[in-house]
């Protein structure tokens, strides 16, 4: 795929789930069941244990029918290796000079973190395809979006944080094209439990929901 494919098909599926877990294994296990509710864009985070054989894993069984992401990336180095391992696009907390350079380099998609507008600013200007608002709860929600939106009609917006069935639609609305959503969807009980039907059954929900808001 093309960064422009693979830009387009983020924003088409408009949720990227945030997977942590305790294990590469369970990482896996938690991407074949949220890509059994219809969500195909996956983000593992580095800081999963052995995460990287968590994304070839993923890689090799799930092949193209995911789109996956690494996620929680915070240098140049993890960066390249993720990508090595099968990731598409890397996603960072915060603005990392190092990790959209690389993203550059390797021409994948990168989300880098931001909060003021002048981080916002800052990583698009280095380079950054949707800047990701993280914690969008923290500061207003889909109202701090849509407020960023008046200075930076231009910029793509991803809000992490707070994300859950009860505002995915308000976030959308706000303008966002796409939403990273955490223990809200990848729930940390149903993991426990092996209950991974029940993030199945969340997963359906959830691209529900967004679909509803983009009506």
């Amino acid at each position: 795929m093309t960064k422009k494919q693979i830009l387009d098909a983020l924003k088409t599926g408009g949720i990227v789930p945030v997977i942590r877990a305790d294990s590469a294994g369970t990482a896996v296990r938690v991407s074949e069941a949220l890509l059994a509710g219809g969500i195909r864009t996956l983000e593992i985070t580095m800081t999963v244990p052995d995460a990287l054989s968590a994304m070839r894993t993923v890689a090799q069984r799930l092949g193209d029918d995911v789109l996956l992401g690494a996620g929680t990336v915070t240098d140049a180095q993890m960066a390249s290796a993720a990508l090595d391992a099968g990731a598409r696009f890397l996603v960072s907390p915060c603005v990392v000079d190092d990790v959209i350079r690389l993203a550059r380099e390797r021409d994948v998609p990168v989300l880098p973190g931001a909060l003021t507008p002048t981080e916002v600013f800052h990583a698009h200007r280095l380079g950054g395809d949707i800047i990701k608002i993280f914690p969008a709860s923290a500061v207003g929600g889909p109202a701090y979006i849509k407020a960023l939106k008046g200075p930076f009609p231009s910029i793509d917006f991803c809000p992490t944080g707070g994300v859950n069935l009860e505002t995915i639609g308000e976030f959308i609305k706000s303008g966002s094209v796409a939403v990273g959503v955490g223990g809200e969807l990848v729930l940390k009980g149903a993991i426990q439990t092996g209950d991974f039907g029940r993030i199945t059954e969340l997963a359906h929900r959830y691209t529900a929901a967004v679909a509803d808001a983009r009506r």
